[in-house]
Order: C-alpha cells, then structure tokens, then sequence
C-alpha cells in the first residue's frame, strides 16, 4: 500500500475510534481480556506516543510508559497523542530512519502501516466492546493487516525471539498452511524453529508444491479478524478453516503469542 493510503486508513479508523469510545467507556471489551474500553483508550494512546517519539528520537522509549501518563483522562490522551503522532509523520519522509523493533524496516514507512493497523484492530476492539456494528475494513487494509500479521509479527518474531515459540514449535512434525483471500495467498511452513511464510498480496495461490495440512480461506476482512481473534462473540466467521485440530492449533498458538 501507497504511505498516503496508510495515512488516510490512520485517520478514518482514528474518527470512528474516537466517536465510540466515549459512548461507554467503563465497558468491557470483549476481544481484550480484562479491559474497559476506557483501558483501550488509553493503550492506543500510550501507543501513539511511543512511535511519535521511536521516530523524533531514533529509538523507543524505554521504560514504558510514563507515571505522568496515568493522570490524563484517556479521550483527552487520545486526542493529544495523536494529533503528535500526525504532527511527527507530516516532519518526515517515509524512508526516514525510525526506532523500531522491527530491525528490517527501521523506517517512518514502517510506523504509517502500523499505526494504521493497530488503530484498525483497536477501532474494531472498541466497537466490539461498545457493542456496536462494526464498520467495514477496506479490502487493501485487510490484505495488507494478514500479510502484516503473518510475516513481521510471526515469521519474524519466531526468528528472532524462538524461545517463546519453542513449546508451541518443538514438537511440530512440520507442517504446511493455505490461507487465502481474494487477491492473495500465503503460504507457511512450520517445524521446530521455523515459521516461514511465502506469497502475499497479488497472489494467487500459494507458492510452492504439494498438499497442506491446513487451509483457512475467507473475505480480506473476515480473515484478518479471524487471525487476530477479532470475531462477533457467538456471530458467523465467514472464514473456512481445514485441517486436523492439533494443526490449527498449532498456527492460532504462534498468532497469539506473537501477538502478545
């Protein structure tokens, strides 16, 4: 996706964040566990900040986040931080260095699409929580946000900090994953210590050869809010998933944990 595309994403999943929240902010939030929506409020927040200041300083911020925080009211911290956050995106060019965690695109680039697929994912929490419709997720936003999903926070947290994965991984026989979209296929092979993903956007099948283990297919937005956990409570998937238990379970543990 096109960096002004992020930035228009950003701000459309900001405006419709920023009217639900307030509407009920002591309420629970269904897809995050033990928070109020008054709790999301504040974590998109902390997190505007933290990348505003990952780009001005040229590593983030550590310890996270501030005492001082805690005293603001989390609307008015959301409106503050990212009026800073778009503040710090208009100073720079997308392939200006960035503090990231993320060490092969430590670019400005890189925080437009996360910034616009975090807001996506917590919009659609505060919605959930708020127990109003969700809006819905653009087609090139929901390939983008599983393409995303599969390979900068799974493939590449698996690399790189193995240790979480190793219960979830040691044991794998080794096993082969479809998921596909309209307009995109992936491919992931795991095994022990591997998590490796090929294809993308603009696929149209899976690359490589032979049978899969799994298959998970569905519309752009109904399977990026499956892989994120990010479904109607009780409401219909739209998402096909095919394949032994043990195996399905084996990719949702990688998702999860990679997603902590």
């Amino acid at each position: 996706m096109d960096p002004s595309r992020y930035l228009g994403c950003l701000a459309a999943d900001f405006a419709r964040l920023r009217a639900v929240a307030p509407a009920d902010l002591t309420a629970a939030v269904p897809s995050c566990p033990g928070w109020t929506v008054a709790d999301l409020t504040r974590h998109v927040a902390e997190v505007y900040l933290h990348k505003t200041l990952a780009i001005r300083e040229g590593a983030e911020p550590e310890p996270w986040p501030p005492d001082e925080l805690a005293d603001e009211e989390p609307v008015a911290l959301l409106d503050r931080t990212y009026a800073g956050l778009l503040e710090e995106f208009a100073a720079h060019k997308p392939d200006d260095p960035a503090g990231s965690w993320y060490t092969p695109d430590r670019t400005v680039g890189f925080w437009f699409r996360r910034m616009a697929q975090e807001t996506l994912i917590h919009r659609i929490d505060a919605e959930l929580g708020a127990g109003l419709p969700v809006a819905p997720v653009p087609a090139d936003l929901a390939v983008d946000g599983v393409d995303e999903l599969l390979k900068v926070f799974v493939a590449y947290g698996v690399a790189e900090w193995g240790a979480y994965f190793t219960g979830i991984l040691s044991a794998s026989p080794g096993r082969t994953y479809a998921v596909r979209t309209d307009g995109a296929a992936w491919r992931v092979r795991t095994g022990s210590g591997l998590f490796a993903v090929e294809g993308g956007p603009g696929a149209s099948a899976p690359e490589g050869s032979g049978a899969v283990d799994v298959t998970v297919s569905g519309p752009p937005e109904a399977l990026l809010r499956r892989l994120w956990n990010r479904e109607q409570p009780g409401g219909p998937s739209g998402v096909t998933v095919e394949g032994a238990p043990e195996a399905i379970e084996e990719l949702r543990r990688c998702i999860v944990t990679a997603t902590q």
